[in-house]
């Protein structure tokens, strides 16, 4: 009888941990799915685009490990006869393309639209900004 009852409670046993794994590996696989949409929706989807328009103050390439290309536009929100900002805030942002480069380099100091696309986070390999700028354009 006692040899009966081992083999019973083997049973009972492995059962127990197949049902353990398969809990487990449902959890896991869970977690897994839960932390790819988050990286996708904090990372690579778009949350708005639109234009500002400002005076292009600075654009550099700047970054240890991924070189990426940094501007800073300052919004005017009173304008005046003189060209001059009033009241002002700056928009940060990254440019992806290297061929608007030359573009952003020969506008510094010039009122431009450009179009963004914000993301609600940043990847060191995009930029140090949430905003990524694809076209400039000269303001009249």
């Amino acid at each position: 009888m006692t040899a009966e009852t081992t083999q019973k409670q083997a049973s009972r046993w492995t059962a127990v941990v197949k049902k353990t794994k398969r809990i487990f590996n449902w959890i896991l696989g869970i977690i897994f799915v839960l932390l790819a949409v988050f990286i996708y929706f904090k990372y690579f989807f778009t949350y708005s685009e639109g234009y500002r328009a400002g005076l292009l103050q600075k654009f550099s390439n700047k970054g240890i490990f991924f070189k990426t290309y940094e501007g800073e536009l300052i919004l005017s929100s009173v304008s005046s006869t003189a060209n001059v900002t009033i009241a002002s805030e700056k928009f940060t942002f990254s440019v992806l393309e290297k061929d608007m480069n030359m573009s952003f380099d020969t506008l510094q100091g010039r009122n431009v639209i450009v179009h963004y696309i914000e993301k609600k986070g940043a990847v060191p390999w995009r930029g140090d900004s949430r905003y990524i700028v694809d076209s400039i354009a000269v303001r009249d």
